[in-house]
């Protein structure tokens, strides 16, 4: 059973933006946290951000701190990413996460041109 499917990325140019989601089944949404992470080619995968129950415990890299928002729709069962402002340092591919049960989705191509 798939149990975290993301969405929404693509092609935008620096400064553009982009909102990814991350449509959750019920188990994994109950994670108590959920996160970001991205891999560049090349790179380690990294920590974005993190969201427990509400916005207000949101946690954010610090190379994205000001222009990403982490957001969780209890109704949908999705995680959000609403990334703003996007460099081409930024692309990669983003993963959903949840590290208390051990799940990654797929992970989706975000490319940001100069």
């Amino acid at each position: 059973q798939v149990q975290l499917v993301e969405s929404g990325g693509g092609v935008v140019q620096a400064g553009g933006s982009l909102r990814l989601s991350c449509a959750a089944s019920e188990h994994a949404f109950s994670s108590p946290v959920l996160n970001w992470f991205r891999q560049a080619p090349g790179n380690a995968r990294e920590f974005v951000a993190s969201i427990g129950w509400t916005e207000s415990n949101a946690n954010y890299a610090d190379s994205v701190k000001g222009r990403f928002a982490i957001s969780r729709d209890h109704a949908k069962n999705t995680v959000y990413l609403l990334m703003n402002n996007l460099k081409p340092e930024d692309t990669a591919i983003y993963y959903c996460n949840s590290a208390v049960l051990g799940y990654w989705g797929q992970g989706t191509q975000v490319t940001v041109s100069s």
